[in-house]
């Protein structure tokens, strides 16, 4: 069992918390969107409150070696902005600075060290450098769900140097309960909206997801794949020949376990991709050489919405058109605002995955779905049925 931060009194006590504070800054380096920021808050605050303080740990960008443009010194007035206390900040993340300036720290202060991503050793998962980590705090406390699938020091190595004070921050162990309520304790029927451009990107989940859903509806470019696995004419539409057989592999398991698959039936096809372009609606499986389709049609949208209002648990990972052009928007607003209805009439919905949540982010829906996820990779190889790390390390 995963203890989590709410199983534990942090009063007197450092707390070591790794976050995910990986935010988008703009060229004057100010913090864009502090969503994740906003979402490590409420362990921070049980920490405060409780009577301890807070040390934090991320990463941030891809550094290659020190540099000062990926510093998390950029983002010390939003957190502090955010979580409502000044956060202090110091230049490395291990060493004799890094170790004063934990030691000094007082209860109901929080103190933020530079990206640990300065350190190779942060992604090697280096054992040394993940104990010399340890050393800042009294508990570790796990709550970077985007990076709990990778076995790096700060996420999955230093568990081991605290041995009985270890925990889940509530990020966490929200972001893991809410997927097990989709993955094994779902309300029937079961719909996974499975979308975006790949398959090969989500090859595994639909796999392992066979098992446990009622319905999948794929949408996006990789719905082409299909469709021409099925014989279907595709014009210039996103395909990958080298997959066809892994759709029809998929295909064939669906029928085996009674799952329906339901694909577009029509597209908005363009003749460029670009918003400029000519449109057309076609059926989904003959589309003219010169077209391409770039969105979910008419008639599909009808459908899918069918198939959603019908549904008890809602699992959304990727967008079923090019939503980033408002000519190829229709479909995945349309989609959403399905979603919202059947949560609003009693069904749970989950979102996750970049692209889902950035629509669900533009068209205003985060508040009327259950759950929004904060963990693209990490949230797909749970739905793949991977143990994750980071996740591993705190149950051990």
């Amino acid at each position: 069992m995963m203890k989590t931060a709410n199983d534990i009194n942090f009063k007197d006590k450092k707390a070591l918390i790794r976050v995910d504070f990986n935010v988008p800054l703009n060229e004057n380096f100010e913090v864009t969107d502090p969503t994740r920021i906003e979402a490590a808050k409420p362990t921070i605050i049980k920490v405060l409150e409780d009577g301890g303080s807070a040390i934090l740990m991320s990463h941030l960008g891809r550094p290659k070696g020190v540099d000062k443009k990926f510093s998390l010194e950029h983002i010390i007035k939003a957190v502090s902005d955010v979580i409502g206390v000044h956060v202090k900040f110091v230049d490395n993340c291990i060493g004799e600075e890094a170790e004063k300036a934990a030691a000094e720290l007082k209860n109901g202060e929080i103190l933020l060290l530079e990206n640990l991503r300065f350190h190779p050793e942060e992604k090697a998962g280096d054992k040394d450098f993940a104990e010399k980590l340890s050393k800042l705090g009294d508990v570790y406390v796990n709550d970077a769900f985007g990076t709990a699938h990778r076995a790096h020091a700060s996420t999955a190595i230093i568990a081991q140097f605290f041995p009985e004070n270890k925990c889940a921050g509530l990020l966490l162990s929200k972001e893991v309960e809410n997927l097990n309520q989709v993955l094994n304790n779902s309300k029937k029927p079961v719909t996974a909206v499975i979308g975006g451009a790949k398959v090969s990107s989500k090859i595994g989940v639909m796999m392992n997801i066979l098992d446990k859903v009622d319905h999948i509806i794929i949408g996006g470019g990789m719905a082409f794949t299909f469709i021409k696995v099925k014989g279907g004419k595709i014009g210039d539409s996103l395909v990958e020949d080298d997959k066809l057989d892994v759709a029809q592999d998929i295909l064939n398991m669906a029928k085996q376990k009674n799952t329906k698959i339901h694909l577009p039936i029509d597209v908005i096809g363009a003749d460029s991709f670009s918003e400029e372009a000519k449109t057309q609606v076609f059926p989904a499986n003959d589309i003219p050489d010169g077209w391409m389709g770039l969105d979910a049609g008419p008639k599909s949208n009808v459908g899918f919405s069918y198939v959603i209002a019908d549904s008890k648990t809602i699992l959304w990972n990727g967008p079923v058109g090019v939503f980033e052009m408002e000519k190829f928007a229709k479909g995945t607003i349309e989609l959403g605002n399905a979603i919202a209805d059947a949560t609003a009439d009693g069904a749970f919905s989950l979102v996750g995955g970049g692209d889902s949540v950035a629509a669900v982010k533009k068209f205003g829906l985060t508040d009327k779905v259950s759950y929004v996820s904060t963990g693209g990779g990490a949230m797909l190889e749970m739905l793949e049925g991977k143990t994750l790390p980071g996740i591993a390390a705190l149950e051990e």
